[in-house]
């Protein structure tokens, strides 16, 4: 079995060899998906994949035995797999989806590009610096392959109107971006909280395949179905909802990795064990286009819900459900407010993978935007759990 550490060890001392070529698709083959990860966000993924008729789900893996059996209910005939490695071994499977939680993103992204598959990656990307670096190689290395990293709102059509309201030049000089993410639940429903079911038992869940590279424990129902309370396996809201809105704007500003990171926050409103925080303040600063980036979450509120505020000298680029222009009266007195207007196709995000397996084409965020976007989430995390500012050094590419 190929750890992370020896895949590393193999990269560097030059014995990694070439990777698969993967299966020839013909022009009427329909392109047969295996799903990495089960759970929810797998699942739902999986009905994405249902509504295109040129592509199916062909098999399953996943540590617990009661989510390959549901899963098995959406498409019946595909095959389960408790060990991730044997669906990758199945030439027949020509992408996989990888929706597991983020400290396994890794090891299975490399494991399916050694062995020729197309990914798509949920997000984050990476969950730490060194397993960005990893998966950016095993890309690299592994020509042809279509990398699709999960931040949807990157194929919307909200991205051709807020470069097209950037380009206009109606926005003028932009000094800052202000994005908020905030949600609520009822008392006594925790956010993110999942129940600890009876089967999940070490008889049905693989323990020490859900522990990967984390620090050894012994088991516990309640972190493995609640691991997006705990640092070993999740970035918290950072890594859950920050990333989707830093990746929009990464995607149309051509963003670079943040020179300065600071986070600060707390767990005031869920006293339950979780690690991560539940209210937060985010402050990148972007020095290549003089800008600084702040996000700001909560649980204890739904308002002001999810949204985000480009703020140049001559407009405001306000985005949520909608996409809006506003002009700065004191720059602008005749501008005119403008709405986005550019629909977005259902399913898009995965419309626009299949379409780049086929014809070869970049997909709608490649893997430079997840890189980009995991690295700053990642040096949030740093900044929250060290206490101070942390620093991006681009020639050594490190974290300081």
């Amino acid at each position: 079995m190929q750890t992370r550490r020896n895949f590393i060890g193999n990269v560097a001392t030059g014995l990694a060899g070439s990777f698969a070529a993967g299966r020839v698709l013909g022009a009427n083959d329909r392109i047969r998906i295996g799903v990495i990860g089960a759970g929810d966000r797998g699942t739902q993924l999986v009905r994405e994949i249902l509504a295109c008729p040129d592509a199916e789900i062909a098999a399953f893996a996943d540590v617990y035995k009661r989510r390959l059996d549901e899963a098995v209910a959406l498409a019946p005939g595909a095959k389960t797999w408790r060990d991730y490695r044997e669906m990758l071994n199945d030439s027949s499977v020509d992408a996989v989806i990888v929706a597991t939680p983020q400290h396994l993103h890794a090891d299975c992204f490399a494991a399916a590009m050694e062995t020729g598959k197309h990914v798509y990656q949920e997000k984050t990307m990476a969950f730490t610096l060194e397993q960005a670096k990893l998966m950016r190689l095993a890309s690299q290395r592994a020509s042809g392959r279509a990398v699709q990293i999960g931040h949807q709102t990157c194929s919307t059509g909200q991205v051709r109107d807020a470069a097209n309201f950037l380009a206009s030049g109606g926005a003028g000089r932009v000094t800052a971006i202000r994005a908020h993410m905030y949600r609520n639940t009822p008392h006594g429903k925790p956010t993110w909280a999942r129940p600890v079911f009876p089967d999940m038992t070490p008889e049905h869940i693989d323990w020490k395949a859900f522990l990967g590279g984390a620090p050894a424990r012994e088991f516990d129902a309640n972190r493995y179905v609640n691991w997006r309370f705990y640092w070993d396996y999740s970035g918290g809201n950072v890594h859950e909802n920050m990333s989707h809105q830093l990746a929009f704007w990464y995607k149309v500003m051509d963003l670079r990795i943040p020179w300065a990171v600071t986070m600060t926050g707390g767990i005031y409103r869920w006293k339950d064990g979780r690690e991560v925080p539940d209210t937060m303040t985010v402050s990148m600063e972007h020095p290549e286009h003089e800008l600084q980036f702040a996000w700001d979450s909560g649980f204890g509120s739904n308002h002001p819900g999810v949204t985000e505020e480009v703020l140049g000298t001559d407009g405001t680029i306000a985005r949520g459900q909608q996409i809006r222009y506003l002009p700065q009266r004191v720059n602008r007195p005749e501008g005119a407010e403008m709405l986005g207007q550019t629909p977005t196709p259902p399913h898009a995000h995965m419309r626009n993978f299949l379409d780049s397996i086929r014809g070869g084409g970049e997909t709608s965020c490649p893997l430079e935007i997840g890189f980009r976007v995991s690295v700053a989430c990642r040096m949030a995390v740093e900044s929250y759990r060290l206490g101070r500012t942390v620093y991006w050094d681009a020639a050594r590419e490190e974290i300081v």
